[in-house]
């Protein structure tokens, strides 16, 4: 069985399942690309990327370039000498030296049904805009961004129980396992792919955290929507009594409020009823600043809500 000599480049969580199968594949991993280590969390610490995690656990080369161009960092790569190079969620744009250098080229694990949402944030875009479905694309990458001709498709339905974080769970693991799918096709066959089809063409800008605060004049579904999308992050939210309040999880329904949109309506066993401009939408897990998560129960039962308004 032919093992392929492949470099990795990736960053994030979602890039670790496609790391660890090939790591758990017959395929030799021969270096890691990720981005150099950044402040995070609360504290600002400096801390390394999940991946670089991964790489240092089963002492692989690795390199954390600012940027992939002519010098020393593309001489390492080169070093490496793969025969393929597989992206996912790296974080920089790769110049057109580095995608001339593997012997087979690069491949990208994109995280929808390409070219549906080429860009930053595809699984929430999908979410926000109600996409019945999403899933895996693997790709030939060239210059452009997402454009390159696709290799092997895979698709999921996107359920109303999912948030940005369990569809991105769910889509790192399908990544994983498309991605051997694919090399194995490509270990038969060569590298056969397919042109993006040049209708269907949409982009997932980058999220931006005034996307996240709540227009109760807005359809209940919508708001839904957002509050899916956002989780974890930037969080959906709204104001009370001028608090900031962020809402976790919550479901429209139908219903013809009589109230101004933003008013709490009702409390119920598990949520919080708010208008909507059209529907109503069920509260159902929120946090105060500085205060943990809690269910809508707990919190109706911390402070007098009926009647109030948000925003």
């Amino acid at each position: 069985m032919t093992a392929f000599r492949i470099a990795f480049a990736g960053t994030p969580e979602f890039a670790v399942p496609p790391l660890r199968a090939l790591l758990a594949s017959h395929h030799q991993v021969i270096g890691v690309l990720t981005r150099p280590d950044r402040p995070k969390g609360r504290g600002r610490q400096v801390a390394p990327s999940a991946v670089k995690v991964v790489a240092e656990e089963y002492e692989l080369p690795l390199s954390q370039p600012q940027r992939l161009r002519q010098g020393p960092e593309l001489a390492q790569l080169a070093s490496w000498q793969p025969d393929l190079l597989v992206v996912v969620a790296y974080g920089l744009i790769l110049p057109r030296t580095v995608l001339d250098l593997p012997r087979l080229g690069c491949v990208n694990i994109h995280a929808s049904l390409l070219p549906r949402w080429r860009g930053a944030a595809p699984i929430q875009r999908a979410i926000l805009a109600g996409d019945c479905q999403t899933g895996i694309s693997i790709i030939c990458m060239e210059a452009g961004l997402d454009t390159g001709p696709i290799v092997l498709q895979r698709a999921v339905p996107i359920l109303r129980e999912d948030s940005a974080g369990s569809l991105h769970d769910r889509l790192a693991l399908l990544g994983a396992e498309t991605l051997l799918r694919a090399l194995d096709e490509i270990r038969e066959d060569g590298i056969r792919s397919m042109p993006q089809p040049a209708d269907g063409v949409t982009y997932a800008a980058k999220l931006d955290k005034k996307e996240a605060l709540l227009s109760w004049t807005s359809d209940a579904e919508l708001l839904e929507r957002q509050i899916r999308a956002f989780n974890p992050w930037p969080v959906a939210e709204t104001r009370l009594d001028g608090e900031q309040l962020r809402i976790f999880g919550g479901r429209a329904r139908a219903g013809h409020p009589d109230q101004l949109p933003g008013t709490i309506v009702e409390i119920d066993a598990d949520s919080i009823v708010v208008s909507c401009g059209r529907g109503l939408l069920e509260v159902r897990e929120l946090q105060r600043a500085g205060r943990r998560r809690m269910s809508a129960r707990e919190f109706s039962h911390s402070l007098p809500l009926l009647g109030r308004r948000l925003g």
